[in-house]
């Protein structure tokens, strides 16, 4: 069975939709600013990667609106424009032939943040009803299967940065036991008061004024990584059901592995070196079938020395292709493994790898063959893709072309 990967649905701080994101990422703009949904100078950091331009009346059903924390927003819009890029339209397919697995890290803390106003300062009979599942992790794949009728398998999988990668792998398991497609990925965002302070209370965000100096993985200036918000939705299918509908297939969805670290303290290694392993394994290829690794790039010495070790000891030094472009919208947390594939995805079709934004120079003592400045054209078939969450998940997933 192979897992074709059909459409995107892409909500980047650096474009609306798959074609506008990839064009602004070959650019090397990026989507970091001054947050401005709240006024920031009372606290240590004050940039994050923000979507603008998002109209959420243009998107969703008038009566969704105050239903609906704007991650789930995200979710709806991301999965209908992922639809559209499928040719899909589910309520064709077998009532319980089409699920739904998503990813989400933060649940609706915006939505929850204001409820929680209206209850210390007007009351409880103020707050929203909607409040029992807005602020639900669950809550986005629950409202894209209502949406589109989809009554197959539906899961959600909650691993911070790593979990939308874990989507995915769950996703392809959905298709092996009958389920011709798939809607999965992820989005996050919590840019709130609140959640900014979730964000601070992790200790691993970056300080920095300038969006060009706050966010540069691998980089010897490397202090710290900027949140963002937004992700990726991405339609999954059965290859024999996508091609007996005549679907385009941007790639398949070959090899995942999932693996954790041991706890802090312990003399056994960290985890993600195995996680490459096995999910190359699951995907029947060695590393010398890798023309392209999209890192987890943490943007601290620490964990950026660690990812390098992984990938040096599978690839060797300077082994293959490296890239970050998420420097360029922050860490989407749920969302930032699924914009990556959708990401490598671009890079295979279009024979190009996007730069590592904002970083300058590497570390030598990484031995990595980093690409960041500019674009860097290359024949690209299979692409490795890692994701790692706070407190010790890791998640890798290999995506090759349809060529293959």
């Amino acid at each position: 069975m192979s897992a074709w990967i059909t459409g995107l649905g892409v909500v980047a701080p650096n474009g609306l939709g798959a074609a506008e994101y990839w064009d602004a990422t070959l650019r090397g703009e990026h989507g970091i600013s001054r947050i401005d949904r709240f006024d920031p100078s009372g606290y240590p950091a004050v940039l994050a990667g923000q979507v603008s331009g998002f109209d959420s009346a243009a998107h969703l059903p008038k009566r969704l609106l105050p239903q609906t924390d704007l991650s789930t927003r995200f979710a709806l819009a991301g999965a209908q424009w992922a639809l559209e890029d499928a040719g899909m339209d589910p309520a064709a397919a077998p009532e319980f032939g089409t699920g739904v697995i998503t990813s989400n890290a933060l649940g609706g803390f915006e939505f929850t943040h204001r409820e929680f106003r209206k209850l210390w300062s007007q009351g409880p009979e103020f707050v929203s009803v909607y409040e029992s599942f807005a602020w639900f992790y669950a809550v986005n794949t629950g409202q894209i299967s209502i949406r589109h009728g989809m009554r197959g398998p539906g899961r959600v999988l909650v691993g911070e940065q790593a979990g939308g990668l874990d989507a995915l792998g769950h996703a392809r398991r959905a298709l092996r036991t009958g389920t011709a497609a798939v809607v999965t990925g992820g989005v996050d965002s919590a840019l709130d008061p609140w959640g900014w302070v979730s964000h601070l209370a992790g200790g691993r965000i970056s300080t920095a004024t300038s969006p060009d100096e706050a966010y540069r993985p691998f980089d010897p200036a490397a202090r710290g990584h900027v949140p963002g918000e937004g992700g990726a939705i991405l339609i999954l299918e059965d290859a024999v059901a996508a091609a007996d509908r005549g679907a385009t297939s941007y790639g398949e969805l070959a090899g995942y592995a999932a693996t954790f670290d041991p706890k802090p303290g312990s003399d056994r290694p960290p985890a993600l070196r195995r996680a490459v392993e096995l999910a190359l394994a699951d995907a029947g290829v060695g590393p010398d079938s890798v023309d392209v690794v999209f890192a987890d790039a943490a943007g601290a010495p620490l964990l950026d020395e660690i990812e390098a070790q992984a990938i040096r000891s599978v690839f060797g030094p300077r082994g293959v292709p490296v890239t970050a472009p998420k420097s360029l919208t922050g860490r989407l947390h749920a969302g930032g493994g699924p914009l990556d594939v959708a990401t490598a995805l671009l890079a295979i079709r279009d024979g190009v790898v996007p730069p590592t934004g904002h970083t300058t120079t590497t570390d030598p003592a990484y031995e990595l063959d980093l690409v960041f400045g500019s674009p860097r054209r290359a024949e690209l078939r299979t692409a490795l893709v890692l994701a790692r969450g706070k407190h010790g998940f890791n998640s890798a997933t290999v995506v090759r072309g349809p060529h293959d």
